[in-house]
């Protein structure tokens, strides 16, 4: 298929202009016949004319399809036929060609004449390369649209088209900083409907990260955090001076936190039981949610505190902002500021050169969930302290203070009281996030829950494996009933998993899904095994029955009522049985069910 640049010429004359424009030199585009179908400057009076006479090098990129650069015009060897090498005007000149799938259909040509545009010219080779090489890819697209009978719009409008279609926001800015042109991605960045105008001030902060630097966006009335490069143009018209090329940096910590997320999204009907503790934690979750206060969860690991954090966050106002978290033991002491806090480019040996933005800013607006923050180590603590007096952060490397408006839950399984007695956590932190407390009791204290969360996690398990459930035996149950949990929620997941797994095809649990370590240490107690030598005292055995009805019923009132008829005894007695056995040393066969 033939490719005739003549067909779409009134489009590269205006087009060459823009070459001309932004390179600061003459601009000649001759088609594959040598003939000049647009020019600029010396050449804008000539064109249509043959320059098959003249055109060497032309001549030469044609039949290779090679870019040529000459730098000493009318000495190289392409110009030893032409009858004016000897008195050459020309200081330096860029031919490329324009190429149509494997077809060569013309040529585009930079010619400088003096020794100003040819310092330019060779100081920002690559750079006028690069754009010359896209503006012959746009030449030759348009002549394929032409061809077609699909091409709608001028070439002007195409390259609009496509910038109105980058990921980033690009600001075509002119003398004295009005905004000449915008794209709709900047446009939606900075929350204008208009840009074209505009008086723009674009602030340095001396950043460096995610191989960009950061700016900040005076214009109108907004100031505007962003990650991008300033190209300048070098053109003699003062319209168009330089291109702005960025990201907002809320734009840039969602599509990071986009990558970087997994955590799984818990709201309040997630947290399954109907014990008092549980009701009244999901209660409490509904009474803080909407404040901005610190919230401290503790409880035994496998509790769900996270699960907990998670549910605050999605009743909050926060709730379409970013929650983030962080396992404060699971990252090493000497990696968890720079995880926290970022750094920029070139701020400690070993560090990504690219920068990078920590969890605080990346929580901004949003909620940061610091589990196991007993684990911090005491000199972080300090700087976690600021951030909760001060509201500021400061990545490492930088003196930049950078605002953020986070809400901080943290929680821990460990004694914080206890710590800070042993100077192992400060007392001021411990009482900036203790503002509000939460507590999860463990699973041995909320044996109400055991039945939901088993029913919960055998639904989930038995679709997971594709195993038909069908029921779990009584006794099975029972025995899930007086454990005790001592890896809470987590261990009797694992443990449901299991039977799942050993489930018979009829889909009964039975005790013998149960997993061999079950009925270790804690379950001796409870299960003896016969021993016609031994003799169990009686008041003993009751001991046992009254603390498996206590475990089995709970200790709500309702639960206690119901100890109490399954025992056989009045409402009354099992009071007292329970005060005698707080008052003996019978006490330690608790740990035992």
């Amino acid at each position: 298929m033939s490719f005739q640049l003549t067909t779409i010429q009134d489009t590269i004359q205006e087009y060459a202009k823009v070459i001309a424009q932004v390179s600061g030199v003459d601009v000649e585009v001759v088609d594959n016949r040598l003939y000049r179908v647009a020019g600029t400057g010396l050449y804008a009076g000539e064109i249509n004319q043959d320059m098959s006479t003249e055109g060497y090098v032309y001549k030469h990129i044609l039949s290779t399809g090679e870019t040529k650069v000459i730098y000493d015009p009318g000495k190289d060897s392409l110009c030893c036929n032409c009858p004016s090498r000897n008195n050459c005007q020309e200081t330096v000149e860029i031919s490329m060609p324009i190429k149509v799938r494997d077809e060569i259909i013309g040529v585009i040509g930079l010619v400088g004449s003096t020794a100003e545009q040819r310092d330019m010219l060779i100081k920002r080779e690559t750079l006028y390369l690069e754009f010359v090489s896209q503006m012959a890819n746009f030449i030759a697209a348009k002549a394929i649209e032409e061809k077609d009978k699909e091409i709608k719009t001028s070439i002007i409008a195409t390259l609009d088209s496509i910038i109105n279609h980058m990921d980033q926001g690009v600001l075509m800015v002119g003398n004295n900083g009005i905004v000449r042109g915008s794209n709709e991605s900047a446009k939606k960045q900075l929350g204008m409907t208009s840009l074209e105008g505009l008086n723009l001030e674009i602030v340095s902060t001396g950043d460096k990260l995610i191989n960009s630097s950061e700016f900040i966006l005076k214009i109108g009335d907004a100031e505007v955090p962003a990650m991008g490069e300033i190209y300048p143009l070098g053109t003699r018209d003062d319209q168009y001076t330089s291109i702005f090329v960025f990201k907002s940096i809320k734009t840039v910590h969602s599509d990071l936190y986009d990558v970087t997320s997994f955590h799984k999204s818990y709201e309040t009907k997630n947290i399954i039981g109907k014990s008092h503790a549980t009701l009244t934690l999901i209660d409490n979750i509904g009474k803080i949610a909407e404040s901005n206060s610190t919230v401290l969860i503790t409880g035994e690991s496998g509790t769900g505190k996270e699960m907990v954090a998670s549910a605050i966050w999605r009743k909050s106002d926060r709730r379409d902002q970013r929650f983030v978290a962080v396992n404060c033991a699971a990252i090493p002491d000497a990696l968890l500021e720079s995880e926290l806090f970022g750094y920029v480019k070139g701020a400690f040996s070993g560090a990504d050169p690219k920068g990078r933005i920590g969890k605080f800013e990346l929580a901004n607006q949003g909620v940061i969930f610091l589990d196991e923050i007993g684990d911090m180590p005491i000199y972080l603590q300090a700087k976690i302290l600021r951030v909760l007096q001060e509201k500021t952060i400061t990545r490492i490397g930088s003196n930049q203070l950078i605002p953020v408006d986070i809400r901080v839950i943290a929680a821990t399984n460990k004694d914080l009281k206890q710590m800070m007695q042993q100077k192992k956590f400060r007392e001021d932190l411990y009482y900036r996030l203790n503002v509000i407390p939460l507590q999860i009791k463990p699973l041995r204290e909320r044996t109400e829950d055991i039945e939901d969360l088993a029913n919960y996690f055998i639904a989930r398990y038995s679709k997971l494996l594709n195993k038909p459930f069908s029921r779990i035996e009584t006794s099975t149950m029972n025995k899930l009933k007086v454990h005790s949990w001592e890896g809470n929620v987590r261990e009797l997941e694992n443990t449901i998993e299991f039977m799942v797994n050993m489930m018979d095809r009829d889909g009964v649990i039975r005790d013998n899904t149960l997993p061999m370590d079950f009925f270790n240490d804690n379950r001796e107690a409870v299960y003896p095994t016969e021993d016609t030598e031994s003799i169990t005292p009686l008041k003993e055995l009751e001991y046992r029955e009254i603390l498996k009805a206590s475990r089995l019923y709970g200790d709500s009132t309702e639960g206690k009522k119901q100890a109490a008829e399954s025992l056989g005894i009045s409402l009354a007695t099992y009071y007292r049985r329970l005060f005698e056995i707080e008052a003996s040393d019978f006490l330690k066969l608790r740990n035992q069910f």
